[in-house]
């Protein structure tokens, strides 16, 4: 895609691999949404790589669909009721969670458990595709609060108390981070189409050099830009934190890794700026905050330490190397036609040389 040709549009029809028999639903619908006595309207979301989403229309009124990929998948990384408990109740503590309000676990339906949830509405920075038009022509001090608040929002996102809105038993904050490593080196030899030696190594490292861990929070999993929505008008403003389906209890240091092994500087390798397939929106966009000074302001808001951070950075490389690799497998076995994954192939070798560059100041040797 060129810069000319602009960005894609937010929502499209579903795509034929995707396709369902809306008359169940309808059927299911009706009584629990208003306006779903009458005709609904479903189109799909071009964003997201896992889960499905579409946007439903009733009674001149929209709301969210949330369903798993067809095919073999991760069930802990498509597991709607596991999305529709924390988003049942996180709106009440944090406002940029959209609301769930109903939960549907009979595949009868629509062939696939499934949950509705608010619609919000804003601007999504689309991965690998240009800025929209809300967010193009800006001042860098413009660019400079869209950092602020992405990185502020993840801040205010970890003060939750989870005990106080019925969160207490949604994950083991215990030994997290060792069933994180353990838990994604499974699913690369079970996703891997490739060999690629340093995964083996860098999680042996990754092992036995875990630091202490720090008071649990709530944790997204997948916090990154493209995953917040801002708002049209005042873009320095977001209005919502989508794709909740990874999210648990544990050490926050792996939310900030997560979010900023993300976030590309200027100065990044060209292998790893190539990612972005030439939208690197936060290393080309002037007025962004540097991937270095958006840990400072995490460290500044929250009081956390972050003197272990190029762990939990190098930690999240390794772990977008498997993401990537499960992603192109889908596409390898032809349970998805959407051509951008045609090129996830070449990215796990690039993210794992990555991991261990940034682990090698802290002792790692490959």
């Amino acid at each position: 895609m060129t810069e000319a040709s602009g960005p894609l549009p937010e929502y499209t029809e579903i795509r034929d691999e995707d396709r369902f028999d809306i008359a169940p639903l309808r059927e299911y619908l009706r009584g629990r949404l208003p306006g779903a006595e009458g005709p609904i309207e479903l189109m799909q979301f071009r964003t997201g790589s896992s889960n499905l989403t579409f946007l439903l229309r009733a009674g001149g009124n929209e709301w969210v669909v949330r369903r798993p990929p067809r095919g073999p998948v991760a069930p802990s990384a498509n597991d709607m009721n596991r999305e529709f408990r924390i988003l049942s109740r996180l709106w009440q503590a944090f406002y940029p969670a959209p609301r769930a309000l109903f939960l549907c676990d009979d595949p009868s339906v629509i062939g696939a458990p499934f949950y509705v949830m608010e619609r919000r509405k804003g601007v999504v920075v689309t991965l690998r595709q240009p800025f929209a038009p809300a967010l193009q022509g800006h001042s860098p001090s413009t660019y400079r609060q869209m950092a602020e608040a992405f990185i502020d929002t993840l801040a205010d996102l970890h003060a939750v108390d989870y005990n106080a809105i019925g969160l207490a038993g949604f994950g083991r904050p215990e030994g997290f981070l060792q069933r994180q490593i353990t838990g994604w080196m499974g699913r690369w030899e079970k996703a891997k189409t490739q060999e690629v030696a340093l995964m083996k190594t860098l999680a042996d490292w990754f092992v036995e050099h875990q630091p202490p861990p720090q008071p649990p929070v709530i944790l997204h999993n997948d916090f990154y830009l493209h995953n917040v929505m801002f708002d049209a008008e005042f873009p320095g403003r977001i209005v919502a934190v989508l794709d909740w389906e990874m999210a648990s209890l544990g050490d926050p240091m792996i939310d900030l890794g997560t979010a900023l092994n993300y976030w590309r500087n200027a100065d990044d390798t060209p292998e790893l700026l190539d990612l972005s397939e030439g939208y690197p929106h936060t290393a080309m966009t002037p007025g962004m905050l540097r991937r270095e000074e958006m840990a400072q302001r995490y460290a500044m808001r929250t009081g956390r330490d972050i003197s272990r951070f190029p762990y939990y950075l190098a930690l999240a490389y390794w772990k977008y190397a498997t993401v990537v690799e499960q992603l192109y497998l889908r596409y390898h076995r032809g349970q998805t036609t959407e051509p951008r994954f045609a090129n996830y192939k070449k990215y796990a070798p690039v993210l794992a040389r990555e991991a261990a560059k940034v682990a090698a100041p802290l002792g790692f040797r490959g």
